[in-house]
């Protein structure tokens, strides 16, 4: 029992006072002669024990009609807390990420959630309140709950560790405050462990909803899987979990339904179905399913543009034959000029410029490489087997690569790739090692700066080499001192090299992530390029080269969808954007190992903490046994004989 005004307690040490009297009274009895001794002995004792009977029932009864009284100034209560000194501090996170449009035994697990909150929460108690993207700083039902019943789901879903730094942040810095964090979310499996790390001033409350059953198929992928000059083979990936056997698929252009298949599970988790479209049209994808589990992985956005021709120069003192065989005319706008008779003003309009074995490089071609590939070009560097190591080097040195040491005329072969490398890594999908080797007759060891091996010789120097731009062989090519023309590595590296220096869009992006890519377009100086749709339109981060802009978008756009990449007024192509399809696994968390408070329902909750907080008030009670007791003392007092 706790009181409001404990202070008045003091008055009890006013039951002193009727105690003092009752012990020390003045009044005494005197003894007065009566014949009849006996009768009068008699009676004065039956009198004396009545009235000390009396005496002490009215000083008893008097104590505690005191008492009582002073007890309900007081204002005794019963409550889980001291109200009069702990202030309450409450932070609720809510997840909204897609997962939580499963469906619950009420509605989808999001609604629900924030009509439980709407209507059990008391609408005068303030509050802080976070999602995944938002931030609401006390805040109250009243004024918060029509953003609640229009709040959207989002793409993504904070790491609980994020979620306790957030909310820790959103607490005050008072040591005497009742901190209460409550977390709502159907906490979804994710890769890392459940490790609740918390302030100590925090009581955290879980509140883990869960759907009614776990169907769903989602569309995971979509992809090229075969390519050729007419048509182009469009594979999609689809996922199921639960009790799932078919479903038909559908292809449109905008929204004009072109293709319509089935996809059968039959006992599998995963199935793909094709679908055949144009090579080298525009085309704005959807791809779609007719699925009631999750809605947000029913649709996939995809587009595909005339690829624009990448501008490649072979600037030559060998023989270039092989390499016109890989720089095919149907993806390449492929120039090749003897080094005399290069013509310097079309090597800014270039994206890869191949040296081909020259014997020197010309100081003025090495300042104009120089600034081409600060300008976001890629060189390709052949070296000659008479080369002049000096010219070679300073090139070299410039591009961070490193240099070149005297020729070594020993017979070796290639045989170590690095599979993690970049390049490697998108020829090679698998570590083959069933390669017939290249040998070479000659070769230069390269000390390396920033440059990374890709290829590597059996002696451990480097056959290849890259930096972020620049790619250099450690060898000449030709065939009299290489046989690498004829390997199963050369078109496939080659061709990457080539198609690496001009990143083009891919048929979709992921949101929430860092994408790049390059436009083939020069822009001017005041030129900005935008990413747009119907409902949206941002300005992304984007750097201008001579003969491109590579285009980056982060945290922007929002929506999935089709947008279109412009200057001005000018749409350039278009670009697709998904969201990422990790909240399609409806796998959950086991919470009960935490040693926190988990429950069912957002209701359940706000009711279980309403009556931790109720104060039961005992005044009116003590102030009905103070009248009770004085109405015993006139009793005593009128018909105690």
């Amino acid at each position: 029992m706790q009181f409001k005004h404990p202070e008045i307690l003091y008055a009890l040490f006013l039951l002193l006072i009727p105690i003092l009297v009752h012990l020390f009274q003045l009044r005494r009895f005197q003894k007065v002669p009566f014949t009849n001794v006996k009768f009068l002995k008699e009676v004065t004792i039956q009198t004396r024990k009545s009235s000390q009977l009396k005496k002490w029932l009215t000083l008893l009864t008097r104590m505690l009609a005191l008492a009582t009284i002073i007890f309900a100034f007081a204002q005794p209560y019963f409550a889980n807390r001291d109200i009069t000194t702990t202030e309450k501090e409450t932070v609720i996170y809510l997840d909204n990420s897609f997962s939580m449009e499963a469906k619950g035994p009420q509605g989808p697990l999001l609604q629900r959630a924030i009509q439980d909150l709407v209507a059990h929460s008391p609408s005068t108690t303030t509050f802080s309140l976070f999602t995944n993207e938002k931030t609401f700083r006390d805040a109250t039902v009243t004024g918060l709950g029509n953003q609640l019943l229009q709040l959207p789901y989002s793409s993504s879903q904070l790491p609980i560790d994020n979620v306790m730094l957030k909310a820790q942040r959103l607490f005050s810095n008072e040591p005497n405050t009742i901190k209460e964090l409550i977390l709502i979310s159907d906490f979804q499996e994710q890769d890392e462990d459940v490790d609740v790390k918390v302030d100590s001033l925090i009581a955290p409350r879980f509140v883990q909803l869960q759907p009614v059953n776990t169907n769903n198929v989602s569309i995971d992928s979509v992809y090229i899987s075969k390519n050729d000059p007419l048509n182009l083979e469009l594979t999609v990936q689809l996922s199921k979990q639960g009790e799932v056997s078919s479903l038909p698929v559908s292809l449109f252009d905008k929204e004009t339904l072109i293709a319509k298949t089935s996809a059968s599970f039959q006992n599998k988790d995963d199935v793909d179905v094709t679908f055949s479209i144009p090579a080298n049209a525009d085309i704005h994808g959807k791809i779609t399913i007719d699925d009631n589990g999750l809605q947000f992985d029913n649709t996939l956005y995809f587009s595909t543009n005339r690829p624009d021709k990448i501008a490649v120069l072979l600037i030559n003192e060998s023989d270039d034959d092989f390499l016109k065989r890989i720089y095919t005319s149907d993806e390449f706008d492929t120039t090749t000029t003897p080094i005399k008779q290069l013509d310097y003003n079309v090597i800014e309009s270039q994206n890869l410029i191949i040296l081909n074995e020259l014997v020197s490089i010309p100081n003025s071609l090495i300042v104009a490489l120089d600034a081409f590939v600060s300008n976001g070009g890629k060189l390709l560097v052949i070296p000659s087997d008479e080369a002049d190591i000096n010219t070679y080097n300073q090139l070299l040195s410039n591009q961070g690569v490193g240099r070149f040491s005297a020729i070594q005329k020993t017979v070796k072969k290639m045989t170590t790739i690095r599979y993690a490398h970049p390049l490697m890594n998108a020829i090679l999908e698998n570590n083959e090692t069933n390669f017939q080797y290249p040998e070479v007759q000659s070769y230069f060891p390269l000390a390396t700066q920033n440059a990374v091996s890709a290829l590597l010789l059996e002696d451990g120097n480097p056959f290849l080499v890259t930096t972020d731009n620049t790619f250099v062989f450690t060898t000449a090519l030709n065939t009299e001192n290489a046989n690498f023309q004829s390997s199963q590595l050369i078109a496939p590296t080659f061709y990457e090299i080539g198609k690496n220096s001009l990143q083009l869009p891919q048929l979709y992006f992921n949101l929430g992530r860092e994408n790049q890519f390059d436009v083939k377009v020069s822009l001017q100086q005041d030129e900005i390029l935008s990413v747009e749709n119907k409902e949206e339109s941002i300005i992304p981060l984007q750097q201008n080269f001579q003969n491109k802009v590579t285009v980056t978008t982060q945290e922007l756009p929002n929506t999935a969808g089709i947008f279109s990449l412009k200057n001005k007024d000018n749409t350039l192509q278009t670009i697709s954007y998904n969201n990422d399809r990790s909240e399609s696994d409806l796998t959950y968390r086991r919470l009960e190992t935490l040693n926190f408070e988990v429950s069912d329902s957002v209701e359940t909750l706000l009711e279980e903490i309403k009556s931790e907080s109720e104060v039961n008030a005992l005044w009116k009670w003590f102030a009905i046994f103070a009248l009770l007791f004085l109405v015993i003392e006139m009793l005593i007092l009128k018909y105690f004989k």
